[in-house]
């Protein structure tokens, strides 16, 4: 690997990351007059868009959120097929771009490192290592939509959702021999875990909440929210 193509790797992750970086759910609410860190829970994710904003706010903020992570991670895939068979390095290099998006979220440059939690932006990165983390994600997603509907919360929709993510994703690789060989997928094995530790390290603050019964369940409005504290700081 020669110094341009190191170059143009690293040009790709931070390009990766400043695209994780935009704050699509602040700007969103600032199209409607609106600073939504002012309102409800404080936060720029989609969660907190939806209860101040309205539902289809909430839903835009999550689509762009995911996008946000998926189309960069295409793309560096894309680059990396074009360099031939995908190996363990390879498979590294992919997933870094994942963390770059992931990293962007949660903390953003363009918002002083203060971002969210990164489920959305993390489904959409995950998506995007097709197929191979794809799956995994979208078996992942529709346990975050069981466990939400049934719990009526969005957090633990996501942390159960996060942790099956890396079992599921185990379950499939060993049973697709084209994929590759466990020395091959590796990395993608140990992102699977670093991810899932990830995100529930960042949803601290919610499990406090839940175990005190003080997490706000869906349906709340920003008014039942209240205003923004230095203990509600769960960006979505």
């Amino acid at each position: 690997m020669d110094m341009g193509h190191i170059m143009l790797i690293v040009l790709a992750w931070l390009g990766g990351y400043l695209c994780g970086s935009i704050p699509f759910g602040l700007l969103l609410g600032l199209l409607k007059g609106v600073d939504i860190r002012t309102q409800g829970s404080g936060n720029i994710g989609a969660t907190n868009a939806g209860r101040v904003l309205g539902k289809p706010y909430g839903l835009a903020v999550f689509a762009l959120d995911g996008l946000k992570g998926l189309m960069p991670t295409v793309l560096f895939g894309i680059l990396l097929r074009a360099e031939g068979r995908l190996d363990a390095a390879a498979f590294l290099l992919w997933v870094a771009m994942v963390a770059a998006c992931v990293m962007g979220h949660m903390f953003p440059v363009f918002l002083k490192f203060k971002g969210g939690k990164g489920v959305a932006t993390s489904l959409g990165a995950v998506l995007g290592l097709y197929p191979y983390l794809t799956w995994a994600g979208l078996l992942a997603f529709g346990l975050w939509i069981v466990l939400t509907w049934a719990s009526r919360y969005v957090s633990v929709g996501s942390i159960g959702a996060v942790i099956g993510f890396p079992v599921i994703f185990a379950l499939l690789a060993s049973s697709h021999d084209e994929w590759g060989t466990f020395q091959e997928l590796w990395p993608l094995h140990a992102f699977s875990v670093a991810l899932a530790l990830l995100v529930i390290y960042r949803h601290r603050s919610n499990i406090r909440r839940l175990l005190a019964g003080t997490e706000s369940r869906i349906g709340a409005t920003a008014q039942n929210a209240g205003p923004p504290s230095p203990n509600k700081t769960d960006h979505a």
